[in-house]
């Protein structure tokens, strides 16, 4: 490897599996949303691993890898040093992708996983329906070295792990290869599929009403609009935030942007329009979802995300919400860089 850090051309041929394998990924909204997710691979003394800010979407078309020297990496961590701090624009789970000893390694944001992560009782409903399958279970952690350490942890208890469960977060996964790491993901998925909730549907004359000479659009997702319609999904959004990209993502300090507006009255339309105005988006109590002609794609699809994880959440399940520590903890300037380069992405 160069002091640039660019790598002999011909270890290129050997990536198009893993590329491929990225793109179907990225490609899948119930298992990436924006450029949430990450894929790594160990060619030769070098780790293949995707940028900050790339979406796993545009592997056919984009650079989204990143080659960095294995060795240096690890030798950083041992100095307890966050490799996405060390080497620009690498993935803020290098670390993760490092310690993790499968030459590939994929972690995804499935919205199936991580409405079983959010749950309190996550371990037990995954015992059953992981049973047979070399998997483990983590409590939230945040990224980066800490999640590092706590995967180095569990490794240490049992070495032949290849499914790991994030608290809060999502799913990564391990293999040999690119084809056994995708008949994992399959498998996994197959197991923790959970049906959505119908929801009501928008109220789109309100809607539009709203949006007209406004800076409101409609989102083009209509499943968008389940997070004002269905009650059970207010109810869980009035909780506090569920994981930490749908802090990150619409930039809010606190839950309250995901509490649902009163729907407007005609004659105060105006005011109502006013109050609401430095919003990215607003949640109207049972009509649907506008979004601010300022919101990225990067930004409508985590709420995308999001409405898909709180349509597949039981009414029943007591929810583990993230602490207002670890809510701040997020917020990182590796975190919010991660989401510029997210949005300068496309």
């Amino acid at each position: 490897m160069m002091k640039d850090g660019s790598v002999n051309q011909d270890l290129r041929p050997g990536l198009c599996p893993l590329l491929e394998l990225a793109a179907r990924v990225g490609r899948d909204p119930l298992l990436t949303q924006a450029s949430t997710g990450n894929i790594s691979m160990k060619l030769e003394g070098v780790l293949w691993v995707k940028a900050s800010g790339k979406w796993l979407a545009d592997a056919a078309d984009d650079q989204i890898l990143i080659p960095l020297d294995l060795a240096g990496v690890h030798a950083s961590i041992w100095q307890n040093l966050d490799p996405a701090e060390c080497y620009p624009n690498a993935s803020i789970e290098t670390a993760m992708h490092v310690t993790l000893p499968h030459p590939v390694v994929l972690h995804v944001h499935s919205v199936n996983t991580i409405a079983w992560a959010i749950r309190q009782d996550a371990a037990a409903q995954l015992a059953t329906r992981l049973e047979g399958l070399r998997w483990q279970w983590i409590p939230y952690v945040a990224s980066g070295l800490p999640l590092a350490g706590e995967i180095e942890r569990v490794l240490s208890i049992r070495p032949d792990t290849d499914v790991l469960v994030l608290g809060n977060h999502g799913l990564v996964l391990g293999g040999k290869d690119c084809h056994a790491t995708a008949e994992l993901l399959t498998e996994v998925e197959r197991r923790l599929a959970i049906p959505a909730r119908q929801a009501h549907p928008a109220d789109y004359a309100v809607l539009a009403e709203l949006a007209a000479e406004s800076h409101w659009a409609l989102p083009d997702d209509d499943a968008i609009h389940a997070l004002a319609t269905d009650p059970v999904s207010r109810k869980i959004l009035e909780g506090g935030f569920l994981y930490p990209c749908q802090a990150i993502f619409s930039d809010a300090s606190t839950p309250e942007l995901f509490r649902a507006a009163p729907a407007p009255d005609p004659d105060l339309a105006d005011a109502w329009k006013n109050q609401y105005a430095d919003r990215p988006f607003l949640i109207v109590k049972g009509r649907g979802v506008v979004i601010n002609r300022t919101m990225t794609p990067a930004d409508t699809a985590m709420l995308s995300g999001l409405a898909q994880v709180v349509q597949r959440t039981s009414p029943a399940a007591a929810l583990r919400y993230l602490t207002e520590a670890e809510v701040a903890a997020g917020s990182s300037t590796v975190a919010f860089r991660y989401r510029e380069l997210a949005n300068a992405s496309h």
